[in-house]
């Protein structure tokens, strides 16, 4: 709305008679191309908002069509649920009937038993496997907190190194503090490789 009164404004001042000086038509001019300038911008927001708009359609339309997807989804859905639910009663039934005949014959039952204790023999072992693994693991976890305090002891005395001690330990002459490094060096590895994971 203000754009527009702005725009009569402009025409207003432009077509109103001055008189015949140059200033006026210097003047005139310079409001008819303003005049066109916001008429063009005009023009160029009024495109804009009709593209907005058919965006927001196509958006609405694409909701619809989404809406009406989930819904085929949650029929889909349903019916799934139905079959299962009867795919699972007939399994039941079956494995009654299955059931009565197993007792009916001995040989089945003496046939189902073996299986079953098939079916402990490996539960003790994969149990027996299971406690191995879980005591290795244990294990591995003890050496690797080792291992981490051992680096941080490490990284520790790296931090601590100061420049004094660095010409220290290169002192030439007796070298005792290049000895001493070099054991504490040594030690460090040692007790890295002490936390070493048997396979």
């Amino acid at each position: 709305m203000r754009m527009r009164s702005l725009i009569v404004i402009i025409a207003a001042a432009a077509w109103s008679p001055i008189g015949p000086s140059r200033a006026a038509d210097s003047d005139a001019d310079r409001l008819r191309e303003a005049l066109r300038a916001a008429t063009l911008q005009t023009r160029q927001l009024e495109d804009q908002r009709a593209a907005l708009q058919a965006k927001l359609a196509d958006a609405d339309k694409e909701k619809v069509v989404a809406k009406a997807q989930v819904e085929a989804a949650k029929a889909e859905t349903r019916k799934i649920e139905k079959r299962e639910r009867e795919t699972t009663e007939e399994f039941n039934r079956r494995l009654a009937e299955r059931d009565d005949t197993l007792e009916k014959w001995k040989a089945a039952y003496e046939e189902a038993a073996a299986v079953a204790r098939d079916r402990d023999a490996a539960r003790a072992k994969f149990e027996a496997e299971a406690k191995t693994y879980k005591a290795s693991a244990d294990s591995c976890v003890a050496k690797n907190t080792q291992l981490i305090k051992h680096g941080q002891d490490l990284l520790q005395r790296y931090q601590s190194v100061t420049v004094g001690d660095t010409i220290v330990a290169r002192e030439p002459v007796l070298g005792l503090r290049r000895v001493e490094i070099q054991n504490a060096i040594q030690d460090l590895q040692d007790k890295i490789l002490d936390q070493k994971a048997a396979p």
